[in-house]
């Protein structure tokens, strides 16, 4: 594995690791592999990046349901709990915000039990994903929110290097100018792979898979 380097905020417990070289994702090949493991599994990291994510809804969005894409339930419930907390500037004090994630069916299509449903409909819906690149996850639960009756009121992820998604404002606590020299190619016109420079590993929200 490359040597990991970590990408500091005025923060101590908001950082992000990430290691250089050659990495494939399902839909695009980057220089950089961002590796946001421990704060979707770690609480206390988890909180930090919940109250930095929290900043740009509590004093003017509602938020019923949280869906969480990307492996981030943890996050999404600090979100939520960060978004109920007895507060003067905070729309959502005292009330109740559902945390949901998908199920996938052949195909990658998102669904959600008759039971869930109703966490989704009618509800204000807010996207909570690790990383927002190629916007192509974000856009599937979009797409399942809007065919499930929900509204979508925002995206948020750790890292994201757009910034919207479907004409939805995306949020992110890092963006490619904290690592200044990010990278990111569909697959066919990856410079690396016509100079011949072999992948070092495939890469999704669960991890890290060396080749």
């Amino acid at each position: 594995m490359a040597k990991e380097l970590k990408i500091r905020t005025k923060n101590k417990d908001v950082f992000l690791r990430v290691q250089k070289g050659h990495f494939a994702t399902m839909h695009s090949h980057t220089n950089y592999y961002i590796d946001v493991t421990t704060q979707k599994m770690r609480l206390s990291e988890a909180k930090a990046l919940a109250q930095e994510l929290v900043s740009e809804y509590k004093m003017t969005t509602i938020v019923d349901t949280i869906f969480c894409i990307d492996g981030m339930e943890v996050v999404g419930t600090c979100i939520a709990d960060e978004l109920t907390k007895d507060d003067y500037v905070n729309m959502n004090a005292h009330q109740t915000i559902y945390v949901v994630s998908p199920e996938f069916v052949s195909g990658g299509q998102i669904m959600f039990r008759d039971n869930v449903v109703p966490m989704l409909a009618g509800k204000h819906v807010l996207i909570a994903a690790a990383s927002v690149t190629t916007g192509k996850s974000a856009l599937a639960a979009i797409d399942a929110v809007n065919y499930y009756g929900g509204t979508v009121v925002g995206v948020s992820a750790i890292f994201a290097t757009v910034s919207e998604c479907d004409g939805h404002p995306v949020h992110s606590v890092f963006d490619p100018n904290d690592l200044g020299d990010y990278e990111s190619y569909k697959p066919p016109v990856c410079p690396f792979c016509r100079r011949g420079e072999k992948l070092e590993a495939l890469v999704n929200s669960f991890g890290y898979s060396a080749i």
